[in-house]
């Protein structure tokens, strides 16, 4: 040990300026690498947006799409060469004015005749119904009369053979007169129906209500032919279209809803509508009908909600896609926060305050909760609640720090834009919108 020790002190001598640098080096490498190599701890930053009051709009939103409404197909079930259209698109027609004027080619004129024919039989048919039912009246009346008179009158009882003819032979002729009222009601359905197959191959084609001419489809030397088409109860019916009219009214509009939120719509609910080939637009309404049966389509139950806008537009088209939101529930004048403020944890909802450059965990009572913002109940003194008031800046986002720095980290549903807290002050906050609206 005696001899290592002197080794020691001989090298040392020897060595003297050596040593020295070697340690100034080593502490020198020491400062660096905790100055410039190790990593800083930082305080954490936060993001923040200030407590206002707000009119907060609470709604639900569909996809569907506008419907094919106020509108008429004017059709024909005549065949030949278009003569004549009298009307063009814009022109606004009484019913019965003149739309078009058909030359009939043969198989139009046959088609024309048949139904004039059977117009003409229908109507000999009501007329003879009609006058049938005179005699069954005059039957009915006298079969009366003789019962009264001499049955009833006589007193017989219920169960002789005299009164028992008289009454039935007025029961029958009472009800043959009531019968014969239905088969002049057929009748009469008959004759309309007959009428209406006449108007559909009549060379002159009219207009069937008061409207706006719209998309005709016709022009002069056209040949036209009607085309047959079978309906699901087997009959078959020729038409073609021609033109279509629409009738003064706003556009309707149906939107499929999930069984959650259709338990949350009634009748006369305020809407917004926005169409996706109109950016930019936007539509008011109100619902006016819900299908609450429903409709299943692979396992997911749809309801149809319909809705009618307040105002119409040449730019709205029938099966044009659509998204709605139906206005559920607003709050005026009441204190609003960003969604991404409020906390939820163990039954407890709280929000994240600023005060004096601390950061301070406040249990809070929420109300409506808007697109991205949520209600805070105002806190009552009296029974000793907390809460926040107008003016406060809460959290809304964390920035990281460490070696991750320049990244963010939010809680609650997502980020939000606002000033940066630091140690000893706070940036300034941002409001949120989305489904808010400000007074």
């Amino acid at each position: 040990m005696e001899k290592l020790r002197q080794l020691i002190n001989v090298a040392f001598k020897k060595h003297r300026k050596l040593v020295f640098v070697a340690i100034i080096l080593l502490i020198l490498g020491f400062w660096g690498w905790r100055t410039f190599i190790s990593p800083r701890t930082q305080q954490p930053q936060y993001q923040t947006a200030q407590v206002e009051r707000e009119t907060i709009v609470s709604s639900i939103s569909a996809s569907g799409q506008i419907l094919s409404s106020n509108v008429m197909n004017v059709t024909t079930g005549t065949s030949g060469i278009v003569k004549q259209v009298f009307v063009s698109n814009g022109d606004k027609v009484t019913k019965g004015d003149k739309i078009a004027e058909i030359e009939l080619d043969s198989a139009g004129q046959q088609r024309n005749a048949s139904a004039w024919s059977s117009y003409l039989s229908a109507k000999n048919s009501l007329e003879a119904a009609q006058a049938k039912i005179n005699s069954f009246q005059a039957a009915a009346f006298k079969a009366n009369q003789t019962f009264i008179n001499d049955a009833v009158a006589r007193s017989l009882t219920t169960n002789d053979p005299t009164y028992i003819q008289e009454n039935a032979l007025w029961l029958q002729a009472e009800a043959d007169y009531k019968n014969q009222g239905n088969v002049i009601t057929q009748a009469q359905a008959t004759l309309n129906n007959a009428w209406l197959s006449y108007q559909q191959s009549s060379p002159t084609i009219t207009s069937p209500a008061f409207s706006i001419v719209e998309n005709i489809t016709i022009a002069p030397g056209m040949i036209i032919g009607a085309q047959s088409i079978t309906s699901t109860n087997g009959q078959t019916t020729s038409s073609q279209t021609i033109a279509v009219i629409r009738s003064e009214g706003n556009p309707l509009a149906s939107f499929n809803f999930s069984e959650i939120d259709v338990t949350k719509i009634k009748i006369g609910q305020k809407t917004t509508v926005t169409v996706d080939a109109l950016s930019g637009k936007t539509f008011t309404g109100k619902v006016v009908a819900m299908d609450k049966i429903g409709q299943v389509v692979s396992n997911v139950t749809n309801y149809p909600v319909l809705i009618q806008l307040d105002t119409n537009s040449e730019d709205l088209l029938p099966n044009m896609a659509a998204s709605a939101s139906v206005i559920i529930e607003t709050k005026d004048n009441a204190l609003f926060v960003p969604s991404q403020a409020v906390q939820t944890e163990n039954n407890q909802t709280t929000v994240r305050v600023v005060k004096r450059g601390q950061i301070e965990s406040v249990p809070v009572e929420v109300g409506i909760t808007g697109d991205q913002g949520v209600e805070i109940i105002p806190a009552s003194p009296n029974r000793g609640e907390s809460g926040v008031s107008e003016g406060d800046e809460v959290v809304v986002g964390t920035v990281a720090t460490g070696q991750q720095r320049g990244t963010s980290s939010f809680g609650g549903f997502g980020s939000f834009g606002g000033g940066a807290l630091r140690p000893g002050g706070f940036g300034g906050g941002s409001r949120g919108g989305g489904g808010m609206q400000q007074r």
